[in-house]
């Protein structure tokens, strides 16, 4: 099954806890604090693997958890960092958070990396909290909490050559006729409902990777008949084999179907109009097939004069050899001198690291007769405290006043006996007094 699209859940691993401890050796009086430092927790980062095709395997594994750094120990011993958790995806996926829809990466080279969910960092020890007005703390932090976001992955197929046209004019056929693939072919349309990849060899080790893309209607850039999710693959090819059937079988007319296709591709993504594009005429071996490319062949010269127009037959395998040849020969002229359009499509292409905005400041609103106070850096910083000794408790005091939050509460009407509450802290607010 070839799985292109999946949602899952990532989470970075939090830091571990610092600890509060103090040296208790014989003969060393006053021995000082001596509890360290938690350990980082793992990054969770995606890797691009190059033997990976589809995103299968997160259909069965939707979660992703790094591991959490190692709580600090005593005599000043520091936690150990978690080990990073990496997750392989194949070439050509694009890492959107589902949240923001953000792109946060396009990976398309073998080891290409990024860290979608940061490790939180380890908390303090009351070594690193001693100061001159307290030298032997009894406060530690606890570790910060992993980042955790839900990422949406879009595998856009990574071929040199791309196959497309309407449903049944023959490109799951002429791909089994030129590489190993197999793909399913039926005598109806949309026998294809998925990307199929086939590796073709040509003379003197040359080949190159090409794509039976799903058959495309009228209305497809608009989503009709799938038409997102088959065109996004047509993004990363770099030549486009247009196929076409030309003895008419279906009862269409093989120009009109022509000018159709590549106007839904043009209106998917206008880059896509300038792509090289080879015609591939097929079903010549069918009767009136001379006369329709006779005909298709004069219409075309007056819009396109430059185009190429190659007729084949993928049953009888009529030109086909020579159809494989000149696509060969395009991809090597576009390896050897790259288009502008090819430059700008890798620059598109490298990885954006979205870093996250400084939250500072806060706000008081009042429900009855208890204010609330709403910081995301307050908040934050009471988490990473351990809130159980009367050390943390002052300096959490001190915190709010030197931000301001006395004053503004003084401001508001709080008095004696006022309840404050921070996230899920309560507090009894003391006019006066250097904490709550």
């Amino acid at each position: 099954m070839f799985v292109d699209k999946a949602k899952i859940y990532v989470k970075a691993g939090d830091g571990g806890d610092g600890v509060v401890a103090f040296r208790r050796e014989k003969y060393v009086p006053n021995g000082g604090p001596a509890g360290g430092d938690g350990g980082r927790g793992g990054d969770v980062i995606f890797r691009v693997d190059e033997g990976l095709r589809t995103l299968m395997d997160f259909r069965y594994q939707r979660h992703f958890k790094a591991k959490r750094g190692e709580k600090g120990r005593n005599k000043n011993q520091y936690g150990s960092n978690a080990e990073h958790l990496v997750v392989r995806i194949p070439p050509g996926t694009l890492i959107i958070d589902d949240d923001t829809q953000e792109v946060l990466a396009d990976l398309t080279r073998h080891g290409q990396e990024i860290v979608v969910a940061r490790g939180g960092r380890g908390g303090r020890g009351n070594v690193k909290l001693a100061t001159q007005n307290n030298t032997a703390p009894e406060l530690a932090e606890n570790g910060e909490e992993g980042k955790e976001r839900y990422i949406v992955l879009e595998l856009k197929v990574m071929a040199d050559v791309g196959l497309v046209g309407f449903p049944s004019v023959g490109k799951s056929t002429l791909l089994s006729v030129v590489s190993a693939a197999t793909p399913k072919i039926g005598a109806y349309h949309f026998t294809t409902i998925t990307p199929n990849l086939g590796v073709v060899g040509i003379d003197e080790g040359r080949s190159f990777v090409m794509a039976d893309l799903p058959g495309l209607i009228e209305g497809a850039h608009e989503g009709v008949g799938l038409g997102h999710e088959f065109l996004r693959h047509v993004e990363r090819t770099r030549v486009i084999i247009h196929v076409v059937d030309m003895s008419g079988s279906e009862g269409r007319d093989p120009f009109d179907d022509w000018l159709k296709i590549n106007e839904e591709i043009k209106l998917y993504n206008a880059e896509l109009e300038k792509r090289p594009q080879i015609v591939a005429a097929n079903k010549m071996d069918m009767p009136d097939s001379e006369e329709n490319l006779r005909v298709f062949k004069e219409k075309v010269a007056e819009i396109h004069p430059d185009l190429e127009i190659m007729p084949i037959s993928s049953l009888t395998r009529q030109g086909v050899k020579e159809l494989m040849y000149r696509a060969v020969d395009v991809l090597d002229s576009i390896a050897v001198a790259p288009s502008i359009e090819e430059a700008a499509d890798q620059t598109e292409r490298k990885v954006y690291r979205v870093e996250e905005a400084k939250e500072e400041g806060f706000t008081i609103r009042r429900e009855n007769e208890m204010f609330v106070v709403e910081s995301v850096q307050i908040e934050r910083m009471m988490k990473r405290m351990q809130l159980t000794t009367h050390d943390a408790i002052l300096k959490l005091a001190r915190t709010l006043r030197h931000m301001g939050v006395d004053e503004e509460l003084r401001k508001r009407g709080a008095k004696d006996g006022t309840i404050v509450r921070i996230a899920d802290f309560e507090f009894e607010f003391v006019e006066g007094s250097s904490y709550y």
